[in-house]
């Protein structure tokens, strides 16, 4: 069968560049949009000329420009979207509205796999203020791509591992400790940690798959369903050491947001979510969604404890 030609949009950013890479190495004809007014963003710049290089295709365009997206989308038959969707970063979701406007204008796309890439929005429905706004931003998206009965994939990729792992679970905190660690509340809840070169394959690899097809697939490798107790002490054994430990019931974490801006509320609202109550790993899948490692063992994801040997 013959592959997919993929668009990637945000193909600079901290996934996008992933997937661009995942795309090509995978056979894929790839094509990234990059905005005209890129300006004197040198590093964007060379990135954007290596991928040139190893055989993508730069096409110009913006969403300040509807028909420069219609344009773009016709070029090929799958449209990826990792435009960020984190508030401390810039949020952008709404933004893909242009774009499924452009994917319904084009109609000659065969999928959409809109800026998902994190917690499943369908399962938040509950989730607090105002951190909500990110899973109710996506499912605006969600419902437009359906309306617009365009064929899609949904990717749930919980914990990206460099925000979670690096941190040993700590919001703020990217570079793991020698000496504590706060654990958020009493450490045993579970989430899901994927490396993002592997969320990059797993996406890749769904685009011709017709088992993905309309379907929500999540990312969920055995290795790495892990407590962020458990994380600590995978630290602990490669560093040979064991950590001061403290930590943080839910009521005093709530209370502390209250005095923070409203980007870092967002955030830390996910991580109440993930790591008081587990939300990423406390439902059966279903048979409306799809598991990635069961569909691609031939991925040979990265497990928490090899991940995490770069920090010692």
């Amino acid at each position: 069968m013959e592959k997919s030609k993929v668009l990637v949009i945000g193909g600079t950013g901290y996934l996008g560049k992933r997937l661009v890479k995942a795309s090509l190495a995978e056979g894929h004809e790839t094509y990234i949009l990059h905005r005209p007014e890129i300006g004197v963003d040198i590093d964007k710049v060379q990135m954007l000329l290596s991928f040139k290089e190893q055989g993508a295709h730069l096409v110009s365009g913006s969403f300040s420009d509807q028909q420069s997206l219609v344009n773009a989308v016709k070029l090929v038959d799958v449209v990826i979207c990792a435009i960020s969707g984190v508030h401390i970063r810039s949020h952008q979701i709404l933004l893909q509205l242009k774009l499924v406007d452009a994917i319904k204008e084009a109609g000659n796309v065969k999928r959409f796999l809109p800026s998902e890439f994190g917690t499943d929005p369908a399962r938040m429905e509950n989730a607090l203020e105002p951190g909500r706004v990110t899973f109710d931003d996506k499912m605006v998206v969600r419902k437009a791509i359906q309306d617009a009965q365009i064929p899609f994939t949904y990717v749930s990729a919980n914990c990206f591992a460099g925000y979670f792992l690096g941190g040993l679970c700590q919001p703020g905190k990217i570079l793991p400790s020698r000496d504590s660690v706060v654990l958020l509340g009493d450490g045993n809840q579970k989430a899901i940690y994927v490396d993002e070169d592997d969320i990059a394959m797993y996406t890749i690899k769904t685009i011709d798959d017709p088992r993905t097809l309309n379907k929500t697939i999540y990312l969920r490798p055995p290795k790495n369903i892990l407590s962020q107790r458990e994380v600590v002490e995978i630290w602990e054994k490669l560093i040979d050491k064991k950590l001061l430990k403290s930590s943080i019931p839910k009521e005093e974490f709530l209370a502390s947001l209250k005095d923070l801006g409203y980007e870092e509320q967002v955030g830390l609202v996910h991580y109440y979510h993930v790591c008081y109550e587990g939300c990423l790993a406390n439902f059966e899948i279903g048979n409306e969604a799809v598991e990635a490692s069961e569909l691609y063992p031939e991925i040979k994801y990265t497990p928490v404890e090899e991940y995490m040997k770069r920090y010692v």
